[in-house]
Order: C-alpha cells, then structure tokens, then sequence
C-alpha cells in the first residue's frame, strides 16, 4: 500500500491536474472548520481528496496539528487546504461528492453544497436529517478519529501503518485527555480503538508522554494576537438575522481580560468577519491538572449580550453553573463556569437552541398579522380605537391638521435660537 506521504502528494498532484472540466471531479473529505485534530482527515468514480476546512495562512495556528504531523513525519507542503480549490463551482458542474468529517451539517455558508454530501463521520448532536443518498455514522465518542479508526479497522486495514496510526493515536489520547476517565469524556470505544493502535503498533510513542506533548502544543499561544487567539480553535454558527463565533482559548480569563484594547479587538474581530456575538470560553489547569473553565460574551449589542447571557445562565442540558466575574468592559460579561466538564461540544448545541429558539420567537411575532388573517379578523378591528378626549365633543383634528406657513416655521426657529443663544451666555 502507498504511503501517508505518497498519498498527501497525489491529492496535491490531482488538485493541479484534475482540476479542468474533463476530469470526473474529486470526492472530498472535509473537516469541521475549527480543524482540530479529529477533523483533519486524510468511493466513487471520483479521485479521493483530503481538504483541511481553513485557509492555508491559518494552519500554523493549529500548533497541535503541527507538532503531530512533524512528530509523523509528514510535510505540510502537500496537504490541501480549502481557499486552494472552488467547492462551489465543482457543485455546480457536478463534479463533487463530499464526506464530513467531525460535523454533520454544513454551515450556512456552505448551504450550496448540500447535495453533494454523501457520507457522514461524527461524534456531535445529530442535526441532519436521514437521507437514502447518504451515509450517516454518528457516535458520541470523545474522539472522532476513534470513528474513523474503527471504519479503517473493518473495511481497510492494509492503509494503517505506523504514520496513520501515529496520527489517529494521537488525536485519540489527546481528545480524550489521557484516557482519563475523571475528565469525563473518554468512552469505551475510544479505549478500545486506542488499545488495538497499541497492540498493532509497539512502536508508538508512549501514551502519557505523546499526550503531555500535544498538549503542550495546543496550548502555546506565545507570540499570537488576538485575532490569532480566537481564530486558532473557532467554531461558527448562525440564526436568521444572528450571526456568532465560538472560540476556545487556551489560557486563564483573566489572562485574557487583560489584553490591551480587548474590547476593541474584539470589536474589530466581529466586524470584520461579520459577527454579531463572540463567546470565548477558556481552560486551563490546576495544580492537579484538573480543568479550569470561563466563560466570556462579547457583542456591541446590549440585547443580543443579554439574551445569550440569559439562555446560558439558565441552560439545563447541560446546567453550566455560571457565576458572574469582574469585567473591566462593558460589552464583555465574563463568568466562572462551575460545570468543568461542559466543554464547547456541549454546549454548541445550546447556543443552537438558543438561536432556533429566537427564530421561532421572530417569526411567531411577524407572522401576527397572517395569523389574525387566517382566523378571519378583520385587520381595522386589530387596530386600537383613536383616543377621545372626554372633556370635547369630537376629535381636535376632525378638521385636519392647523395650517403653519413656512414664514412662521423659520420665525419659530429664529426665535429658539435666539433663546438658546442667550441661555448659553449666562
């Protein structure tokens, strides 16, 4: 069988050359767009391409990602990345069939390639709806590379080497935090699948060793604006009218708050990728290595701010026991998050609710009109009476409006200016 690298070039070679309208088109495996490590994936008629769902100029924020593909010996020169080729156009001319990988419904943005979409791996609430024309396999595993090592498994094992398994060992150990059962997130399966790498593999790095050193990775923001801080581990989603970025960031919040013009930043972040809220929710660890989570909300809009305050302040599934902390800006609430095992994957699907919700509320109330309509009210009966005074007979504008004349306007005005000048004399 050809090799990880061997496989890497000939998906940059078939970029370059199928790339014509002769060609069959490509079947492209996409990862989520946070593109953490268990969505940077590696049949149809189609030529098999593994896209990496951010632009080229990002990957280097990614550091986790870099380290295990240097520690793999992979070169990054010949990965594809998803500003290097026109999904759109390759949807239009039917050439595309797509995979998703670590999500399983596209994002508003990318609504147009829905029909292509062919097949489903992924470890989130399921959000898309079965179809005969696609393949769904949807477990909530820690890892989505536990998923994808176990299709491996069953229906091609001559591909595992010791690269690929480096690379779907170390996303499983650092997904699942060790395997550590006290971090609430590695599964049965996840232990079974990295067990089986081991077991086939002896060579593999030492788990605790490997995990300490992506973790290490992840969390290196040294040297990063804040720009690169929130774009480095993000998440998108989007209601009708609302549009918000989630972003983990690797340090403590009052790290984070301390950030000169942060306020600003952020206000520039969102304008310039067309964001109405931003929630940041950062982790670090304790003495113990236990996890520390806060949580931020920042949005220019005091009542988009406190309407998605409110939604998590009062979520239940899951409850993450939030308690307000100190902010040195106004725009930006920031809470202690007691529930530390309520990590972005748990409660993207509250904000989702949140922004479903709002939907439902903002069509409920447009739709007043329709609904008075179809119940066959007259529309003039919706419309509250004129008030009468009690103490006339009649309206005082039965007759109409008074007449004013443009002389007397601009003879009102000269005399209000006049007052205010002298007012302001005093």
């Amino acid at each position: 069988m050809p090799s990880m690298e061997t496989f890497l070039q000939s998906c940059h070679g078939a970029l370059k050359e199928g790339n014509t309208d002769g060609s069959p088109g490509f079947h492209v495996v996409l990862g989520n767009e946070a593109c953490d490590l268990d969505s940077m994936t590696l049949d149809s008629g189609k030529t098999p391409l593994a896209v990496l769902n951010i632009p080229r100029a990002e990957f280097p924020l990614r550091t986790d990602n870099v380290f295990l593909l240097r520690e793999s010996g992979l070169s990054q020169d010949y990965l594809v990345f998803r500003n290097e080729l026109d999904l759109a156009a390759l949807q239009r001319a039917g050439r595309l069939d797509l995979t998703l990988v670590d999500h399983n419904v596209l994002p508003s943005s990318d609504s147009d390639l829905e029909g292509a979409v062919v097949e489903v791996i992924d470890h989130h609430f399921v959000e898309r709806a079965s179809s005969p024309s696609c393949a769904i396999t949807v477990e909530t595993v820690a890892s989505c590379a536990t998923l994808v090592t176990e299709k491996i498994f069953q229906k091609a094992p001559d591909v595992l080497d010791q690269q690929v398994a480096q690379l779907l060992y170390g996303t499983i150990v650092l997904d699942c935090v060790n395997m550590a059962p006290e971090a609430g997130k590695v599964t049965p399966k996840d232990s079974q699948y990295a067990a089986l790498l081991e077991t086939r593999f002896p060579g593999l790095p030492p788990r605790a060793a490997l995990f300490q050193s992506l973790q290490n990775a992840k969390f290196d923001v040294s040297g990063l604006t804040t720009e690169q801080m929130l774009l480095k581990d993000m998440k998108a989603a989007s209601g009708e009218d609302l549009k918000l970025a989630v972003s983990v960031i690797y340090m403590t919040m009052e790290e984070f708050l301390q950030r000169k013009s942060l306020d600003q930043e952020l206000c520039a972040f969102c304008r310039r990728n067309g964001y109405d809220l931003l929630v940041a929710m950062t982790i670090s660890f304790g003495e113990n290595k236990e996890p520390f989570r806060q949580l931020a909300i920042y949005s220019s809009s005091t009542l988009y701010r406190e309407e998605i305050s409110q939604s998590l302040e009062q979520a239940r599934n899951p409850s993450l026991s939030l308690c307000p902390m100190s902010s040195p800006y106004s725009q930006i609430k920031a809470y202690l998050q007691g529930n530390t095992l309520a990590s972005r994957k748990k409660v993207l699907p509250v904000i989702k609710d949140f922004l479903r919700d709002r939907e439902r509320r903002g069509r409920y109330c447009g739709n007043a009109e329709d609904i008075a309509r179809e119940a066959g009210i007259d529309e003039e009966s919706m419309v509250p009476p004129t008030p009468m005074n009690s103490l006339v007979e009649g309206c005082p504008l039965d007759n109409g409006l008074p007449k004013i004349s443009a002389e007397a306007l601009v003879e009102k005005f000269s005399k209000l200016a006049n007052e205010a000048e002298g007012t302001g004399g005093q």
